[in-house]
């Protein structure tokens, strides 16, 4: 599925909720429960975004030309937002990611659920996750470069 495609299936899954604050942060956290859990031994410092409050860490690996990333948290609500990222750009190409407009965040007043600290923590969570594929486009590029010299 696209980017779009999947933001519009969040959207849509959030108006149920009607702006309902406590229950979209109740659902957050249990999108959160629902993220496969990761390995202990991935959960160290070079793993770790910078600018969260909580902690999350973030790994990725690229099969078939298209980024996957697997994430954690130390706090549910946390880990439901980077749930949601996962599910967002998870499998897809690395252009896709970088170039994606995320308008499910402000469709779902996800700024007015969860306060600056966090709105801050989740901009540095996109981020990584571009800088991630902006980093494999450009190691993809350098193959492509050094197969063909």
């Amino acid at each position: 599925m696209a980017i779009n495609e999947i933001q519009e299936e969040i959207i849509s899954e959030f108006e149920v909720l009607q702006d309902d604050r406590e229950s979209t942060i109740f659902y957050i956290m249990e999108l959160g429960e629902k993220l496969p859990s990761m390995d202990e031994k991935d959960k160290i410092d070079i793993n770790l975004i910078k600018g969260c409050q909580s902690k999350v860490w973030l790994i990725t690996k690229i099969y078939d030309n298209n980024v996957y990333f697997r994430a954690d948290s130390n706090t549910e609500i946390t880990k439901g937002l980077i749930s949601l990222l996962i599910r967002v750009f998870s499998g897809q190409d690395a252009d896709d990611i970088m170039n994606a407009n995320l308008f499910f965040i402000e469709k779902i007043g996800m700024h007015q659920m969860i306060g600056s600290q966090r709105s801050n923590g989740f901009a540095s969570m996109i981020k990584q996750m571009k800088l991630f594929a902006l980093t494999y486009r450009e190691l993809n590029k350098h193959k492509k470069f050094n197969a063909h010299s």
